[in-house]
């Protein structure tokens, strides 16, 4: 293997070719899927948790399975990362038994520390500042039902998060315009906002932020591991509901997404999530088919 692992630790590790490959790829493997085809025969991915998970952890798994590799999942019981041994020392010794390393974890650095310390590809499961694989499956389901996003407005409600922040990536390098509407106090890192340019626009009026949209997109109000402050925020999100009326500004064709578990209620009402705009469920098995195709990506060396 080269010394230089391909990682993916942010969708800026992608080129806007590379990531328009990557959801024609994961559609392909989607509609064609040939259990003869296992192109990681004898491969091991390593899949460590600090932060627990459904969809990643099932959708990593299954995707080495159907390619003939295994995955090792390791919780945060097993794993105390950065506390019983340097983080450096940790990368080097799993890479050296493993063929690709996924982490689920906090801090955006322990990723980016583990990638320059591993002889293999490093995949960011999610980080509190990025979440790079929900966009390959949000951006997949775009174009399954919808066809190119290029040029198209799409609408983010609620948190500046990690998921905000990838979209806005997204916006970036698949060149459609981001509106978003945040609670004061919780809008997206300025850094990563300066970086788009005029791709991002802030609303005040959710309304606002909707008309024209052709996809609007929210997620829960507080994260794994802000419960203490979910009363605040319950506060400061009140009016920031995905409803019908959210859903009527937009366009008539417009879908509605989220990374899921939701709240049904909280970010958006039952009626949006459980509605005929809805395509959560599609959304969430595209995990599968993304991860699959960035498996391949950065493990059969295209």
């Amino acid at each position: 293997m080269s010394s230089q692992p391909r990682h993916f630790i942010s969708l800026l590790d992608l080129t806007s070719e590379e990531f328009r490959f990557l959801i024609q790829r994961a559609i392909q493997l989607k509609n064609h899927r040939d259990p003869d085809y296992q192109p990681l025969k004898g491969q091991v991915l390593a899949m460590i948790f600090e932060k627990s998970s459904t969809r990643t952890r099932i959708s990593f798994e299954a995707g080495m399975s159907h390619f003939g590799g295994s995955a090792l999942f390791l919780s945060p019981r097993d794993t105390q990362l950065g506390r019983g041994e340097p983080l450096q020392d940790s990368a080097r010794v799993i890479s050296s038994m493993v063929d690709c390393i996924m982490l689920r974890t906090n801090a955006h650095d322990t990723v980016t520390t583990f990638a320059q310390h591993s002889r293999v590809p490093v995949i960011n499961g999610l980080t509190d500042t990025q979440h790079p694989c929900q966009l390959l499956a949000d951006m997949q389901t775009y174009f399954e039902h919808r066809g190119d996003i290029k040029n198209k407005k799409v609408t983010w409600i609620g948190d500046g998060n990690n998921m905000c922040h990838s979209y806005i990536h997204a916006a970036m390098l698949l060149d459609f315009q981001l509106n978003i509407a945040c609670p004061t106090g919780y809008a997206p890192q300025q850094d990563i906002v300066a970086a788009a340019g005029d791709r991002v626009v802030f609303f005040d009026s959710t309304l606002a932020a909707a008309e024209n949209a052709d996809l609007i997109v929210t997620d829960v109000w507080a994260s794994m591991g802000q419960e203490e402050e979910q009363r605040q925020r319950q506060i400061a999100f009140k009016n920031f509901q995905v409803s019908t009326e959210i859903m009527n500004a937009a366009n008539k064709n417009a879908l509605f997404m989220h990374c899921l578990p939701a709240h049904r209620g909280e970010e958006v009402s039952a009626d949006v999530i459980d509605g005929s705009q809805s395509v959560i469920f599609d959304e969430a098995e595209n995990r599968l088919h993304a991860q699959k195709a960035l498996l391949e990506f950065l493990l059969c060396n295209h």
